[in-house]
């Protein structure tokens, strides 16, 4: 079980994706940030602290439960029965750029999940994603617009990513 980022290349990563977000939006104003629960909303919270450093503005941050958004909730149970979290985006999100954060993007479900739910909450003027991890395998079309690393897997792996709010350390592993 490798693992395939660290806590100092998963920072730099970070950091990088805060420097492209800020050129190719030549600025942060009407930005905000939402993670997608339960790790993309430290990665969220981590990029608007990047973000803060760069240009001198905290950007707003949310967070995002797609669990009633899932597309396979309407499969039999096979497993545990998932558990409803807290959305919380305390600002509008009309007619804002909203940057959606997820950790790892794989099928491309998760994401469209989150796009329903992001609607519920109003009409952003767009919705660009960025994912620490892209892993490949896509079922639906959709691509991240800033990706901290690609690691090819093959679809009998997981890749687990580690934050040290969640688990107690930072690191990305591939299992399998």
């Amino acid at each position: 079980m490798p693992v395939v980022m660290d806590g100092v290349r998963m920072a730099r990563s970070l950091t990088r994706i805060a420097h492209e977000i800020v050129e190719r939006n030549r600025g942060v104003e009407d930005l905000a940030l939402i993670g997608i629960r339960a790790r993309g909303v430290p990665l969220a919270e981590r990029l608007a602290a990047e973000i803060e450093q760069i240009a001198g503005v905290r950007v707003p941050t949310g967070a995002l439960d797609i669990t009633l958004y899932r597309d396979d909730l309407r499969r039999p149970a096979v497993g545990p029965q998932p558990v409803l979290r807290r959305t919380d985006v305390p600002f509008s999100i009309d007619d804002r750029l909203i940057l959606l954060v997820d950790d790892v993007l794989y099928t491309g479900r998760t994401i469209r999940a989150a796009f329903d739910a992001l609607i519920d909450f109003g009409r952003p003027r767009a919705i660009q994603l960025v994912a620490l991890i892209d892993r490949g395998h896509r079922e639906l079309p959709i691509r991240a617009d800033y990706v901290g690393r690609n690691i090819p897997t093959s679809r009998q792996q997981s890749v687990q990513v580690r934050l040290q709010e969640i688990d107690g350390r930072d690191e990305v592993e591939v299992e399998g």
